[in-house]
């Protein structure tokens, strides 16, 4: 079986636009699926807009410190097994 060149055009973007949208695709997905579960146990529309808006806050810091602090920080917070 002959084989052809591999020609596939790859996004040679910034690594900013890279976390853009891996952030934004996490940042929606999350309190979405949060308000989905509180809807259908919460009777109050308030308790599900509480829950996600809590979400969001704390989705952004943890995902701000993780951006900011250097590896080393990060997998020194993490627990370690053994």
């Amino acid at each position: 079986m002959p084989q052809t060149p591999h020609i596939e055009k790859h996004f040679t973007g910034s690594e900013a636009v890279r976390d853009i949208v891996i952030g934004m695709s996490d940042g929606l997905t999350v309190p979405f699926a949060l308000a989905a579960g509180l809807s259908g146990i919460a009777h109050s529309t308030a308790i599900v807009i509480t829950g996600g808006l809590a979400e969001i806050a704390a989705g952004s810091i943890a995902m701000g410190w993780a951006a900011i602090s250097p590896p080393e920080v990060t997998l020194s917070t993490m627990p370690r097994n053994g």
